[in-house]
C-alpha cells in the first residue's frame, strides 16, 4: 500500500475541543501528517498553547475561541478559518461535556439541556456550516467523537443518550452528504484518561476496575485515539463513510475469561 495516502499535506483541518485531551492529540497528529490545523474551544489561552505546539511542526496553526452550541459562533468560527486559509477539508467534532454524574431520577433540566447542546446540537450546527464549504470544494471528511457509552447504557446517562444520538447523526449525514463526496464517520472511544472522564478512572479503585474491564487490561490515553482519526481524515479511508470505529482497548468485548487453574 502507498503510505502517502495517510498524508494530510495541503489539507486544512478544524478540531473542536482542541485545547486538551483527545482533541489536542488529534490536532497534533494531523499536524505531524502535514495538515494546517485550526483548533477551537472555550478558553483562548489554552488553545494558543496548543496552537504553538502545532506551529512548531512546520504547518500553519490557528486558535479560535468559540462555543459550538451557539450557531452564530459556529458560523463565525468557520468563516474565520475559511477566510484565512481558503477551505476546510477536515472537521473533527470533538468538543463534549458531561456536567451531571448521578441518577437520572434526580437529574435537573439544565443538565439535560447543557449536555444535549454541546454533544449533539453543536456538532450538527457546525457540520452543517462546514458541509456547505465541503460541497463547493468537491468533498471532505467529518469525524464525530462518539463513545462506546452511546452503544451501551452507562452510569453517565445523559452523556450516553447524546452519544447515541451522535452515532445516528453520523449515519444520517453520511447517507445524505455522500452524494457530495463528504464522508462522515465517528470514533467511539472507551474510557480514556481525559479530564472529562475523570469520574470513571481517577479514583484508584474505579481506575483499577476500569482497567480490568478491558481485554487489554489498561486504560488508554488520548494519543491512542489519534491514529483512528488520522485514518478517517486521510485518503486511506476514501471508501469509508457512515461507520463507527470503536477504540476502547477491548472494553466492549471484556476481559479474558477465567478458566481456573
Amino acid at each position: 500500500m502507498n503510505l502517502s495516502r495517510f498524508s494530510l499535506a495541503g489539507r486544512v483541518a478544524l478540531v473542536t475541543g482542541g485545547s486538551r485531551g483527545i482533541g489536542r492529540a488529534i490536532a497534533l497528529a494531523f499536524a505531524d501528517a502535514g495538515a494546517d490545523v485550526a483548533i477551537s474551544g472555550r478558553k483562548l489561552p489554552d488553545l494558543e498553547s496548543v496552537a504553538d505546539e502545532i506551529g512548531k511542526k512546520g504547518v500553519k496553526s490557528m486558535a479560535v475561541a468559540s462555543h459550538i452550541a451557539r450557531g452564530e459562533e459556529s458560523k463565525a468560527l468557520v468563516a474565520k478559518v475559511k477566510g484565512e486559509w481558503g477551505k476546510i477539508d477536515i472537521l473533527v467534532n470533538n468538543a463534549g461535556t458531561s456536567p451531571y454524574y448521578g441518577p437520572l431520577l434526580e437529574a435537573e433540566e439544565w443538565a439535560w439541556d447543557a449536555t444535549m447542546n454541546v454533544n449533539l446540537k453543536g456538532p450538527f450546527l457546525l457540520s452543517q456550516v462546514v458541509a456547505g464549504i465541503m460541497k463547493e470544494q468537491g468533498g471532505g471528511s467529518i469525524i464525530n467523537m462518539a463513545s462506546i457509552m452511546g452503544m451501551v447504557p452507562s452510569e453517565i446517562g445523559f452523556y450516553s443518550v447524546t452519544k447515541a444520538g451522535l452515532i445516528m447523526l453520523t449515519k444520517v449525514l453520511a447517507k445524505e452528504w455522500g452524494q457530495y463526496k463528504i464522508r462522515v464517520n465517528a470514533i467511539a472511544p472507551g474510557v480514556v484518561k481525559t479530564r472529562l472522564s475523570e469520574a470513571l478512572w481517577k479514583d484508584p479503585v474505579k481506575g483499577e476496575e476500569a482497567a480490568k474491564s478491558k481485554a487489554l487490561g489498561y486504560i488508554g490515553v488520548p494519543e491512542d485515539i489519534a491514529g483512528a482519526a488520522l485514518f478517517l481524515a486521510s485518503d486511506a479511508s476514501s471508501y469509508v463513510t457512515g461507520e463507527v470505529i470503536v477504540v476502547d482497548g477491548g472494553e466492549l468485548v471484556g476481559p479474558a475469561p477465567d478458566y481456573g487453574a
